[in-house]
Parts: structure tokens; sequence; C-alpha cells
């Protein structure tokens, strides 16, 4: 299971001018919405899970993640979505729900399959643990771009 296996290039978002953490999810989740790979009222329970289980990551890099989702009952069909943004917007941190993370890619996961939740957030973390990658995912400039920046990721096992 890759990630750039389940990104779609129309629900990639590059160089996105968001000002909040709800306008990123709402535009990504929009978009798997329209492309029929999530059901109505996919977007409200990414809201509100996010409200109770924050999805912020720190990163080791200068530049930190978030990882929106939300239970299998609302996807139709596994997908991803991908944002990079101009400046960042704020999530809360995964681990310390106080603390706020300033974050400027997201990369929502609409996976049809408890298992495989667990294996693609696997799969995105390691893209999380390798600053060079995150770097040039945020500097791409076109959907082909990400997808071939995920696909060229060396393997690791």
């Amino acid at each position: 299971m890759k990630v750039h296996e389940f990104l779609k290039p129309e629900a990639i978002c590059i160089q996105l001018a968001a000002e909040n953490a709800e306008e990123v999810i709402r535009l990504l989740g929009t978009k798997l919405h329209t492309m029929g790979y999530v059901k109505d009222g996919f977007i409200e329970a990414t809201l509100k899970r996010e409200e109770n289980m924050p999805t912020g990551l720190p990163l080791s890099g200068d530049i930190n993640a978030a990882i929106p989702h939300v239970d299998i009952e609302f996807v139709n069909q596994s997908a991803l979505a991908l944002a990079t943004l101009t400046k960042p917007v704020v999530f809360r941190n995964m681990v310390d729900s106080d603390e706020e993370i300033p974050v400027r890619l997201v990369i929502m996961l609409a996976l049809d399959q408890p298992k495989s939740q667990i294996t693609m957030l696997q799969e995105v973390s390691q893209i999380f643990q390798q600053p060079e990658i995150v770097l040039k995912l945020i500097e791409a400039q076109t959907p082909e771009e990400v997808l071939s920046i995920l696909s060229r990721m060396s393997p690791t096992s």
C-alpha cells in the first residue's frame, strides 16, 4: 500500500492559501466527495474527529504536517487527498491536544478498511520522517510533481 497509488491528482491542492485547518479539511473533503470516494457526512465527521482527536504532527524539519481522517463508514472507496499550503494553518498536536502546530502539509486519508488505515498511517509516517521529501513536496508546482516525488521514494523495510 503506497501513498502515491491512492493519491488522486484531482485531489492535490498545490500552494493553497487557506485561513485555517477547517478550510483545508473542507476543501480536500469536497474534492474526494465530488469524485465519489467519500459519502455525505465525511467532511463533518472529519471535522468532529479533529476536534476530539487532533491530527497535527510536529516534524523534525521546518515544516509540520497533519493527517486528518475519519472512520471507514464514511468512505466509498479508498483515496487520499493532499494540500501544500502557502502559509501555515494551525492544527492541534495529535499527542498533546493543548499544543497548536503550524502546518503546511496535509494528507487526508479516506480508507475503507480498518487495517488499511494503520498501514497507510505507517506509510505517511515514513514520508514525514524524511525532511528532504517533505520539503520537495512543499516546493512542488504541480500535482504530477507531487506524485512523481512520492513514487520515487525508496521502499523501506
